[in-house]
Order: structure tokens, then C-alpha cells, then sequence
């Protein structure tokens, strides 16, 4: 892997001259990650998440790849979005959406109705989607896909008091999936297209944490927790499967993200992946084992104060991850090494102290490049991202915030 000081000086050489805060993404870096999804997935389709990336030039690139099939948006609206801009013939929407406008806007677009997919878990959903197109539609042709969410946390001894992962989905059972299959046949509004299960305990959970023993010890629970929920998952999800197959076909079953690929795309059951974080690369990724995407999505601040020796204050920087509110949801000063942020300030939205041996190299208007905890996150920071290829910035992208675009 490339040395830090060859990446600040290729960084600071490409950008020189432009204002900051700014944002970069590493062109060949992210082409390597997002081939090295493809590789993980063993022969198993990628489905790209969108909310992971937030930049449909970048979307619309990893996505026409070789092993890549289809798109996982994050809301309704942004799957209209991406439709109607003709990034997308196929987009799983992963999350229900209890949007009316959208799902009519859905309804009345003969495209987009052959194009996405909507989440569901309950009968709830159900009412609700075909409340928005009833009247609409009148009955007349064409029905909106729809694919059950079925729980994939691990419940240790079939305990519902112990729950490992996300509480994503009331539906746990295979039986409960296969009820949920009947009430959606029954309605003559909607189309039963797939089955959808994230692990997130595994695929969202690194098991090689940093630090000292502890860390250490915590990490070999984390993998044997993780080991015990994928046998136990394996076969509930084949199940499932093969419950809801009993009563209907399905064109899709997903699971899986970054952190879990190889595994999921093992199981026989799983007929395609979801990625996209590992394309850019962030640090919540450095505690995996198994594998370790390169940094592809980077931000630079600039240096505004030198307040005393070792110590250097940069331009905003409060660019926070979703999450637990913990110390591993803050960005991580990346370069130059020998920095790091404040316990007792972190990140600011004005300013952000860092400090370490490195400060007293640098002058007021130098650069700190910083990694964003997650991935797609960070692109509701900015409007644009800088695309880097060796120390030369060879064009600039939009986000979907630099397209005036929100979704969430």
C-alpha cells in the first residue's frame, strides 16, 4: 500500500491553489475497491448501495462494472431520482417508505413502475402502498413490485429478549414471511418480486477493533459472535426462502453488505449482495480482518490557527457519522500521521483542534486530510468532489447535494 507521505504529497500537489475545506475522491483507488467488491462476491451478483456513495456520477460508473446488478437506494424519492435520470433499470428502494406522494409518482410512471422495488415487512405497508395508488390507478394495469424484509439480528437460544443486530423487521420467522407472501398475493395492486435479509451484526461490525488487549479480546467475541449468527442465519434465511418460493417466485434474494460479502454469497439461498461503502474506502473499515479497502474518499481542512507548540486548529470539520454517539463516528485525521483530534473537543462544526508532533510543521493555510468514518455521509457535506488521479485532479462530480438534491 502506498505511504502516507506519498499520499499527502500527491494530495496537496493536486489540489494546491484551491479553496478549502474541499473533498476528493481517489480515482484509481475506488475503481480497485469497487472491483475488489466484485471479488469477494464470488461469482454472486452486486447489488450498489446507493446511500453509501451519494454521487450518481460514481453510481452510474460502478454500477455498468462487470458482477455489478442493479442498484439498493435508500428512499423512494431518490429511486424516482435515479430513474427518471436514467442512472437505473432496476433499484431496490431497502427501506419501506411511508411517502404517499412518492409512491403515486411511483404509480403514475409506467418506467419507474417497472424499474423499483419498495420494501415492506408488514400489512401496514401494505395498506399504505395500495391506499396511494388505488384511486389513482383505478384498477387499471400494472402492479408495484414490492419484496419482504425478514429480520436477519441473531436471537441467541431463540430468545427475543436477546437481540443482536438492527431492529430492522417484525418478520423473523420463516412462517412469518410466508404470511406475509399470501397477504401480498391476495392484493391486486401490488407484485411480490424478492426477499431481502441484512445482517448487520455481521456485515456492519468490524471484528478487529484498535487498541490495546482489550480491543483485542473484544475482538475475538465479536468473531466468534459473528461466526454463531451466520450458521444461524444461513439456515433460517434458506428457510425462509424457501417458504415464500412455496407460494410464489422470486426474482431477487438479497443480503449481505461490505463487511459480510463472503460469507453471504456462500449461502445457496442468497441469490445476489448488497455493497457499496467498501468503494470509498471509510474508516470504520480498518477494523475488519478480513479485508481493507484503500482510502478513496477523502477531505481536506485547512489550517487557521497555531495556537501553542504541537497544536493546530483547522476550518470546521464537525462532519460526524450516524450511529452510536462514540468516538468512532468522528472523522479520523489522516494526514499528515502523527495528528489526531481532542478527546475533549473532537470535531467542530467552526473549528477542530488536532494535535501531535506533526503541528509543528505545519503554517496557517496548510491542508489536514481527514477520512470519514462512513461513506456516503459525507457527501451531504459538500457539493462537489474533486476527482484525483496520481497528483493531478482530472474532473469534479456532483453530489446528490451539489444536484440540489435531499433525500434523508
Amino acid at each position: 500500500m502506498e505511504s502516507r507521505a506519498s499520499m499527502q504529497h500527491r494530495y496537496d500537489h493536486a489540489v494546491a491553489g484551491r479553496p478549502a475545506p474541499l473533498a476528493i475522491l481517489d480515482v484509481p483507488a475506488y475503481r480497485a475497491n469497487a472491483a475488489d467488491l466484485v471479488r469477494r462476491a464470488r461469482g454472486r451478483p452486486v447489488r450498489l448501495a446507493t446511500k453509501s456513495l451519494r454521487v450518481r456520477a460514481v453510481i452510474e460508473e460502478v454500477a455498468a462494472l462487470p458482477g455489478y446488478r442493479g442498484l439498493l437506494a435508500y428512499s423512494l424519492p431518490e429511486a424516482l431520482f435515479l430513474v427518471g435520470s436514467g442512472s437505473s433499470d432496476d433499484i431496490v428502494v431497502a427501506y419501506p417508505t411511508v411517502d404517499r406522494a412518492a409512491i403515486a409518482a411511483l404509480a403514475a410512471d409506467p418506467v419507474a413502475l417497472a424499474a423499483i422495488t419498495l420494501m415492506v415487512d408488514s400489512v401496514e405497508h401494505l395498506d399504505l402502498i395500495e391506499a396511494a395508488v388505488g384511486a389513482l390507478r383505478g384498477g387499471g394495469a400494472g402492479r408495484v413490485r414490492v419484496a419482504i424484509d425478514l429480520d436477519a439480528s441473531y436471537r441467541p437460544l431463540g430468545s427475543s429478549r436477546i437481540h443482536l443486530g438492527v431492529r430492522r423487521s417484525p418478520l423473523f420467522t420463516p412462517e412469518d414471511a410466508a404470511g406475509l407472501a399470501r397477504t401480498i398475493l391476495a392484493r391486486p395492486h401490488l407484485h411480490l418480486d424478492g426477499l431481502m435479509a441484512y445482517e448487520a451484526q455481521i456485515a456492519g461490525v468490524g471484528d478487529r477493533p484498535g487498541g490495546g488487549l482489550g480491543a483485542r479480546a473484544r475482538g475475538v467475541a465479536v468473531r466468534q459472535v459473528q461466526a454463531r449468527s451466520a450458521d444461524e442465519l444461513a439456515e433460517r434465511r434458506a428457510r425462509a426462502v424457501a417458504a415464500v418460493r412455496a407460494v410464489a417466485e422470486l426474482r431477487f434474494v438479497n443480503g449481505g453488505g461490505t463487511g459480510s460479502l463472503e460469507r453471504t454469497s456462500a449461502e445457496d439461498a442468497v441469490t445476489e449482495v448488497a455493497a457499496g461503502s467498501g468503494v470509498f474506502g471509510p474508516h470504520l473499515f480498518d477494523a475488519y480482518a478480513a479485508f481493507r479497502p484503500l482510502p478513496a474518499a477523502l477531505f481536506a481542512l485547512p489550517v487557521v490557527r497555531r495556537p501553542a507548540p504541537g497544536w493546530a486548529t483547522l476550518s470546521s470539520g464537525g462532519y460526524h457519522a450516524s450511529g452510536p454517539g462514540d468516538g468512532l463516528r468522528l472523522p479520523q485525521v489522516f494526514l499528515p500521521e502523527g495528528l489526531s483530534l481532542v478527546g475533549a473537543e473532537g470535531a467542530g462544526e467552526v473549528q477542530t483542534p488536532v494535535h501531535g508532533a506533526a503541528a509543528d510543521a505545519l503554517r496557517i493555510g496548510d491542508l489536514v486530510w481527514l477520512r470519514h468514518a462512513k461513506a456516503g455521509e459525507l457527501a451531504e457535506r459538500f457539493d462537489t468532489f474533486l476527482l484525483v488521479d496520481g497528483d493531478a485532479v482530472v474532473g469534479q462530480v456532483p453530489s446528490y447535494r451539489g444536484e440540489g438534491r435531499n433525500f434523508g
